[in-house]
């Protein structure tokens, strides 16, 4: 009896640990903490994008990986990719900003 409860506490420990490998972060995969936290940064730089007057009608994608953002998409100028940008970094949480806005 003290062996099968021993062989069900090394498996329940078993199921554990790989249970919590599996939300745990690496260079290539995100956990789950930051993919919400990065979920809100993305609504965050989306929203600041479109209320400002600059920059409200253009046509741009944000992605966010880990706080870092993504811009891309297209833009009338240059003033108003620069405008991304600034507004993207001024997001709390923002860690980096990498501008792939084509002008049209």
């Amino acid at each position: 009896m003290i062996t099968f409860t021993k062989a069900m506490t090394a498996a329940f420990l078993a199921v554990s640990l790989s249970y919590m490998t599996g939300c745990a972060s690496t260079d290539h995969k995100q956990g789950t903490g930051e993919y919400v936290d990065d979920t809100v940064i993305t609504t965050k730089v989306k929203a600041a994008i479109f209320d400002d007057p600059v920059t409200k009608v253009l046509e741009i994608k944000v992605k966010t990986y880990k706080g870092e953002v993504q811009l891309s998409g297209f833009v009338s100028s240059q003033d108003a990719a620069n405008r991304a940008v600034q507004l993207a970094r001024g997001v709390s949480g923002v860690t980096a900003v990498k501008n792939d806005m084509l002008l049209k």
